[in-house]
Formats: C-alpha cells, sequence, structure tokens
C-alpha cells in the first residue's frame, strides 16, 4: 500500500535485510520515505495514508511527516483550549487593573478586533506563501497582551487628563499627545525586534516575524484611533460599574516614589548588586543544549509517539532516522560509488550501509545507519565526516540528523544579523523618542541583562526538568533550538515596550523642567504601577500557553513570562532609576547634529507643546 502511493519514493522493511523486526518478533516496522515536497503537500500526504491505514488495527504509523501533522492537530486544540482559559481568568483582572466594568470592556474589545484584523492579514500573506500554524499562537498570544497594555496606558491617561480638563475633547486630545505618541514609538520597538525573526529562512521563524510584525502594528493603529473615539463617545461613563474608586496619593504611588529615591541614593550599589543577580540566574543558560521537535513531544495517546517510544525499545538508535548520502556521478560509476559506500561504512558509529542506487540524473544515492539517536552529537559529528569526504563533487546528506545540523547551521550563521537589526533599530526609535543616545545605550544593555535571566531560568526549568510535575511535561534534556531566537525577539521588544512606557514619562518630567533624579522619580510614581499590572495581565495572556500539551509551546509562553516579569519588576524598579541616576544629566547627551536632525525632523515638537503647556 505504501510503495503504491505516488508520494512515497522508497519503502524498506525485515525482507531487504534491515534489522527491522522487534527483538521478540512480534512487531515489524516499515519505512517510507517521501519524495520532495512543499511541507503543504507533506500535510496532505500525511492526512491521506492516516486514513488509508485508520480501520486497520494492526498498523501504527509514526516518523516525522505523521508527528509535524498530529503536532499541529494538537497546538489547534490547545489554543482554543488556552483562549477559554485566558478569557475566564483575564475579565475579573481586567475588571479590578482598569477599576470600572466599562473600562475593561475596552482591552477585551481591541484585542478581539487586533487578532481578528491580524488573522485576516495572515491570510492575505498566506496566499504568497506558506505560513506555519504555529504563527496563530503567538498571534492570540500577544495580540490579547498589546491589547490590554495600550489600552490601560491610553485609558489611565485619559482619567489623569480628564481630572484637569474634564471628560471631552481636550483629555481626548492631551491623551493622543502623550500616551498615543507613547503607544506609536512603543510598537515600533517591538515590531522591529520581531521583525528580525524575518532574516531567518526556517518557515517556523519567519512566520513568527510576520505574525508579530502584523500584530503589533495593528494593536497600535486600533490603540490611537478607535481607543480615543470610544473615550470620546463614553466621557465620564467610562467608570461606570466601578469595583474601587482611586485615592489621590494612593500608598502604592507614594511607594513606588520612594523606592526610586532610595534606589538613587545609592546607585552604584543597587547597579552593580542587580546586575550580579541577573547574571547569576542567567549562568545556566552557558550549559544550554539544543534539540529539535520530534515525536516525543506529542502526548502518549498520538500514534507517532507511540511508534517512537515502541522504535527505541525495539530497534537500533537509528535505524528508522538514516543518513541519507547522494553524490554527483555517472550511471557506469557504479565502482567508485562503492568504495565511497565503504569508506562510510568504517566511519565511527557507522553500524550499517545500505548498497549504492543510482537514482537517475546522475545521482548515486546509499543510507548510513548511525549507531546513536538521530539528534546526538555522535551522529550530528557522522554528518560532518561524511560531508567532509574526498570526492570530485560535493558529498550532501539528508535525513533528521542532517536537517538538524543544517538548522544550528543557518541559526548560528543569520543570528549576528537578527541581532544587529533589533540593537539598531531599538537605539533609533528611543533616540527619536527621547532625544538622547546615552538612554538607548543603557536600555540595550538592561534588555541583555533581563533576557539574560529568562533564559538560564528557561534552561532551569525545561532543560534541567525542574517543573515537570507542575507544568506536566516530559523533559527532552534540551531546550527546542528555535526557541531561544523567537524568545529573544519577543522578550527583547517587550522589555524594550515597558522601558518606552517609563521612558517617556520620564521625558516629560525633564521638558516640565524637573531636574533629573526628580523626573526619575516621578515616572516610577505615575508608570509603576501601570506597567506592573501591565505586565500582570500580558502574562496571564501569554503564560496560559504552559497549558499546551506541547512542550515547545510551553516554553514559549514561560520563557516570555519570565522575561516580563523579570523586566517589570527588578529592571524597572531597581536598575532603571539606579543606572539613570548614575548617567544623571549626561543621560541626555546628543551630539549636535543628532540633536538638529531630530529638531528639522520636528520629532521634539510635542515635547515642546507638553513643556509649555
Amino acid at each position: 500500500m505504501l510503495a503504491a502511493d505516488p508520494a512515497i519514493a522508497t519503502v524498506t522493511d525485515a525482507s531487504s535485510g534491515a534489522p527491522l523486526l522487534s527483538r521478540d518478533g512480534a512487531r515489524a516496522y516499515v519505512v517510507a520515505a517521501l519524495r520532495p515536497m512543499s511541507d503543504r503537500d507533506a500535510r496532505d500526504v500525511a492526512e491521506r495514508l492516516e486514513a488509508s491505514f485508520a480501520t486497520d488495527p494492526r498498523v501504527i504509523l509514526g516518523g516525522f511527516v505523521i508527528a509535524n501533522q498530529q503536532v499541529q492537530a494538537q497546538v489547534t486544540y490547545d489554543l482554543g483550549r488556552a483562549e477559554l482559559i485566558a478569557a475566564a481568568v483575564l475579565t475579573p483582572l481586567l475588571m479590578l487593573v482598569f477599576r470600572s466594568a466599562v473600562a475593561a470592556l475596552v482591552p477585551l474589545m481591541v484585542g478581539v478586533l487586533t487578532i481578528l484584523t491580524t488573522f485576516l492579514g495572515l491570510r492575505a500573506v498566506n496566499t504568497a506563501t506558506d505560513l506555519s500554524i504555529f504563527a496563530l499562537n503567538l498571534v492570540t498570544g500577544l495580540g490579547l497582551g498589546l491589547a490590554i497594555d495600550y489600552s490601560l496606558i491610553m485609558v489611565s491617561r485619559y482619567r489623569e487628563e480628564a481630572r484637569a480638563h474634564g471628560h471631552g475633547a481636550a483629555a481626548v486630545g492631551a491623551t493622543l499627545a502623550t500616551a498615543g505618541r507613547t503607544v506609536v514609538f512603543s510598537s515600533l520597538t517591538v515590531a522591529a525586534a520581531l521583525a528580525s525573526l524575518l532574516v531567518f529562512p526556517q518557515q517556523f521563524l519567519y512566520s513568527m516575524g510576520i505574525g508579530g510584525v502584523l500584530v503589533t502594528l495593528t494593536a497600535a493603529v486600533i490603540a490611537v484611533t478607535l481607543v480615543p473615539s470610544v473615550l470620546l463617545l463614553l466621557g465620564r461613563r467610562i467608570d461606570m460599574l466601578p469595583l474601587r474608586r482611586e485615592r489621590a496619593g494612593a500608598a502604592e504611588r507614594s511607594g513606588w516614589y520612594r523606592l526610586s529615591h532610595g534606589v538613587m541614593r545609592r546607585p552604584a550599589t543597587v547597579a552593580a548588586a542587580t546586575t550580579v543577580i541577573l547574571l547569576l540566574a542567567g549562568m545556566p543558560f552557558l550549559g544550554v543544549r539544543f534539540t529539535s521537535i520530534d515525536a516525543g513531544v506529542l502526548p502518549q495517546s498520538a500514534s507517532a509517539r507511540q511508534v517512537d517510544d515502541a522504535a527505541r525499545r525495539d530497534l537500533r538508535p537509528g535505524i528508522t532516522t538514516p543518513i541519507t548520502v547522494a553524490v554527483t556521478a555517472p550511471a557506469g560509476a557504479g565502482a567508485a560509488v562503492d568504495a565511497l559506500g565503504a569508506t562510510i561504512a568504517r566511519l565511527p558509529d557507522v553500524v550499517l550501509t545500505t548498497p549504492p542506487r543510482y537514482a537517475g540524473a546522475g545521482t548515486w544515492m546509499l543510507d548510513a545507519i548511525s549507531a546513536q539517536p538521530p539528534l546526538d552529537r555522535a551522529s550530528l559529528d557522522l554528518v560532518a565526516s561524511i560531508g567532509s569526504l574526498p570526492w570530485s563533487g560535493p558529498v550532501r546528506t539528508a535525513g533528521q540528523s542532517a536537517q538538524f545540523a543544517d538548522l544550528r547551521a543557518s541559526l548560528r550563521a543569520h543570528l549576528p544579523v537578527a541581532v544587529l537589526v533589533v540593537a539598531v533599530v531599538t537605539i533609533v526609535v528611543l533616540f527619536a523618542l527621547t532625544g538622547s543616545v546615552v538612554l538607548p545605550a543603557i536600555a540595550v544593555v538592561m534588555n541583555a541583562l533581563s533576557l539574560s535571566a529568562a533564559f538560564g531560568l528557561l534552561v532551569l526549568i525545561f532543560q534541567d526538568g525542574r517543573l515537570t510535575g507542575p507544568l506536566g511535561y516530559t523533559g527532552q534534556g534540551a531546550l527546542e533550538s528555535t526557541q531561544p531566537v523567537l524568545l529573544f525577539a519577543m522578550a527583547f521588544g517587550l522589555s524594550t515596550d515597558y522601558g518606552v512606557f517609563l521612558l517617556a514619562r520620564i521625558k516629560e518630567g525633564r521638558d516640565r523642567g524637573l531636574a533629573t533624579r526628580e523626573a526619575i522619580a516621578e515616572g516610577l510614581e505615575r508608570m509603576g504601577r501601570l506597567v506592573t499590572a501591565a505586565a500582570a495581565l500580558f502574562c496571564v495572556a501569554i503564560g496560559v500557553f504552559a497549558t499546551s500539551s506541547i512542550v515547545f509551546i510551553k516554553e514559549l509562553g514561560v520563557g516570555t513570562a519570565l522575561a516580563v516579569i523579570v523586566d517589570a519588576t527588578i529592571v524597572r524598579a531597581l536598575l532603571v532609576p539606579s543606572l539613570m541616576a548614575l548617567a544623571g544629566d549626561r543621560g541626555w547627551w546628543a551630539p549636535q547634529p543628532l540633536r538638529g536632525l531630530r529638531a528639522r525632523l520636528r520629532l521634539d515638537r510635542l515635547e515642546g507643546r507638553r513643556a509649555r503647556a
């Protein structure tokens, strides 16, 4: 049946002499290799094969293609469940944070519109290129989280302006000129960080980049257009159905003010201690190991997981995941290719090779079986050894081991470009916001420290398996190789997001003539509670991914939540005021040519208006 399928290139079973029988003879394994095809076609083949054998109780389907299909189906199910959990948890929390039932509806409205609009954008992009289904997870979690962040800062600022200007157009205009401007700059930094994923050729990563950029910019556009319209229509009714009323001079606000002054009395000590703590938290990342997606990430009820577990018990480690070797040679070069096959058979960790076969088009192929699992270092070293063998042309390899080796090489090659893009765009956007070249550099350093801690904690939790019980996962002894790249883009963008919230408010104080330290204290007093509340709500929106049955989706949710928690607490409460106090007035410095450029671009126009007000 498999050999008759037009999508199958080769079929190997025990009759060919391959060791594909279990030790007790009760189970036989058949290895089918697909012809070259797109990911979408491979999914169609997987669905067709599952349907073909669904009524045969003797056959259980597994392997990479089947596992990939089942992972996607599981993620789709988990996404729907996570949305329900997020809605149930966030609704009462939003009412508590926004202090009224009416105001709490604003972020939900923005979130729903943001997610649906982004889905429409992804559908348009999907007509031109294939996208990973996992982008839907990112769009849902990030869209809801950013909708809450942007709505919270807009509504809070409107309430503040309404106390000075009354509920009406003047308050809405002032909100747009201040919080609206902050939302725009914030969205640019988050979008730029996620756009760095577009430099990677892997479908999973560039799909996340496309989805992340679309959802971030969509959330910002809705926040600065629809939210002001809603505020203008509601007026003072934004505070209807209050849960609690804010008291002037609330203790928590004065607490942030006192904390900032306490930190700034000993800025060097606080900065040094905080930096040491974050670096210590990040040290486990020095021992990070990487793996790839396989059937082991599926629940035990999935057929691909059952086949994978059984094969590990019954067969040699690499028998179902051979390293396929392809060389260019004419049809009559059989003797030379046989000699190459004999050389490969003598390499360390090779337990079996198949006779070379002529595949046509001047190509010969053979399979080499590794003595170790496909993602083991020995198998990866074997791929490198085969590729370096002398031949008249390149010796190419395929299979799970070769694919993972190529993935690692590609990530290493593209990562420096992605880091450079994030750093440069962050510095440019923060300079446009603050008029300083020092503060953007400080922000990049703080983000790096925050990322360090999040990465270290991620290794402790998922690689070392410290929370397998509470989080309900089977540890792989490594992190999925693309997750640190995705987490870097996500966490860096969100850290800058909260940094923009705070820096924008500190800049307002400076524009009104406050001394640097007083502007820092006032900025923390105004934004400390908001940033903490926004971070807590965002952690719920993205943290529900921890309920997924797929471990690398858990890694995304937990890792992002950890980065946000570290940034919104330790970094914003301790590192920001201490480093800015150490910089003092020099923190606002920029070369004259850049100050002139900023003035010509009229980026300081709004600051001047606020200062005059």
